[in-house]
């Protein structure tokens, strides 16, 4: 996904050159993140560009965002109780 940031419009092929993958299990990979939003696809001739779709991960960043204060009390409430517990 990185790369898809600073390099956006890769075709599949280079995607999947760096690493030790073949080309339809990359594929199958990138339908995962295109169910999910994360990235578009554009076919031009035979050649398939990859986008990055940054729109979900801002989303999921706004809802962790809300409950992180949530989150955070319990788990130094948690925390707490652990270590007064583990008191002699």
């Amino acid at each position: 996904m990185q790369r898809l940031k600073t390099e956006p419009g890769l075709s599949i092929s280079e995607l999947a050159r760096p690493f030790s993958v073949k080309l339809p299990n990359m594929m199958k990979h990138l339908d995962v993140l295109s169910d999910a939003g994360l990235i578009t696809r554009t076919k031009t001739g035979r050649t398939v560009a990859v986008h990055l779709s940054a729109g979900p991960m801002r989303e999921a960043l706004a809802w962790l965002t809300q409950y992180e204060s949530l989150w955070t009390t319990s788990l130094d409430r948690l925390a707490a109780l652990v270590e007064r517990d583990g008191e002699p």
